[in-house]
């Protein structure tokens, strides 16, 4: 224990490396955080995430990302940058890589269905089905009765995976756990500031933000989904998108002025006809815009909390305004030209009458359409309200094509046509 211990960055507590269950490693020398980052790499979840919608749909070409793919480059970018700031990478890396596993088949508009579908039994998030992933359905672990308790991870990296450290009773829109994972939520943050994110979920959740924002637009301009001649006329409803749906209180005149910055880059093309030439300079628009992004946040944190380790809850993550606009105008793009766009509205109709099909009839002829997991925990359920959920859990865990897989068989009619 104390080689492991002495591997691990400064400002990490023996309660930080505590898992819900006393679990010790099978082999010596690896630190706790880096026991983890193995399990999550490991995991059924991690694995789906390759067949699952990050914005664009993936298979309708060969560029777009997956939610894997979103992941991967997440983790990269929050190992970097929690590392430059003191946060143990191992720890970083598993957070990031955890952090969109309860995403559910077509990404947003799937999320949006399944939170209505879910009305009986205390809604769907994202966010808190990673937490019941981790602590819950992804069985690695099981106490003594035979029940699951997740990847058991440490209590510091579940808390890095948290990006909203509230349940649904606080906030029933945004919430990292429902109300019947409150047990192990509350272990969790024990001792932690009430509803404040840790040091390493903040760099997570900006790292996400950063790798969401700069790959979209990536592939929203390989695939020509954005014309870059068209932000300046678009300007306007580009505004509108990033005030509604990333950042709240920004101004008009804020997106201007971050879409000129934008402009004024000397890596941000001038125009995009998919040459070589012309794919190397997005790819290196892409590497200079994460740097910008990071190197701000780590600046202006150390401006302000110095030169430690940052870590858990002795400081926030910093960044300045001007670069959290930019992120917003940049993931508005994508989201103006692609899940916004009209084209787009057919497909996701489809898309929620598939969920909605699927959440009743897997509950009406339950328990013969549930995998074996779901299946003990549909045997543990006491009412209808806990049947619906384990039904929620199975449709969420499907990937896109899974789902429609999963809706073929029970109708005999195919949606994908």
């Amino acid at each position: 224990m104390a080689l492991r211990e002495a591997k691990e960055r400064a400002g990490y507590s023996s309660n930080d490396r505590e898992r819900f269950l006393d679990e010790p490693a099978k082999r010596k020398g690896r630190t706790e955080f880096a026991r983890d980052r193995a399990r999550i790499i490991h995991s059924f979840a991690l694995r789906r995430l390759a067949a699952k919608t990050q914005v664009a749909v993936p298979w309708a070409s060969d560029f777009p990302r997956t939610r894997l793919s979103h992941s991967l480059e997440c983790a990269q970018v929050g190992r970097e940058l929690g590392e430059a700031l003191g946060a143990d990478p191992d720890l970083m890396e598993g957070a990031c890589l955890a952090h969109d596993l309860g995403h559910p088949p077509f990404g947003h508009n799937g999320e949006s269905a399944l939170a209505k579908l879910a009305e009986g039994c205390g809604g769907f998030e994202g966010n808190a089905q990673s937490f019941r992933l981790l602590t819950r359905i992804e069985a690695k672990t099981v106490d003594e009765e035979g029940i699951s308790v997740g990847l058991n991870l440490t209590r510091a990296s579940l808390d890095a995976a948290t990006k909203y450290p509230w349940s649904s009773r606080e906030n029933s829109k945004k919430f990292g756990v429902y109300s019947d994972d409150e047990e192990i939520f509350e272990w969790v943050r024990e001792g932690a500031p009430s509803e404040r994110a840790s040091m390493e979920a903040q760099i997570m959740d900006w790292s996400d933000d950063v790798a969401y924002s700069v790959h979209d637009l990536e592939d929203a301009l390989v695939t020509g989904h954005i014309k870059l001649e068209n932000l300046e006329r678009d300007l306007p409803k580009l505004f509108k998108v990033a005030k509604a749906e990333y950042l709240d209180d920004v101004t008009e005149a804020e997106a201007a002025s971050a879409l000129k910055s934008l402009q004024s880059l000397s890596c941000w093309p001038k125009e995009f006809d998919r040459s070589h030439r012309q794919l190397a300079q997005l790819k290196d628009l892409t590497s200079q815009l994460i740097g910008r992004f990071a190197l701000s946040a780590e600046r202006e944190t150390r401006a302000h909390f110095g030169s430690e380790n940052l870590t858990r809850y002795q400081a926030n993550l910093l960044v300045p305004r001007p670069q959290r606009v930019e992120v917003a105008m940049l993931k508005a793009m994508p989201g103006y030209y692609i899940i916004l766009a009209e084209q787009s509205q057919e497909l996701y109709a489809k898309q929620r009458v598939l969920l909605a099909e699927l959440v009743s009839l897997v509950l009406e002829r339950a328990p013969g359409s549930l995998e074996s997991f779901f299946l003990q925990e549909w045997y543990r359920a006491n009412n209808d309200s806990e049947k619906l959920r384990v039904v929620i859990d199975q449709v969420a865990s499907l990937t896109d094509p899974g789902a429609y897989a999963l809706h073929r068989e029970l109708t005999g009619k195919n949606l994908e046509d």
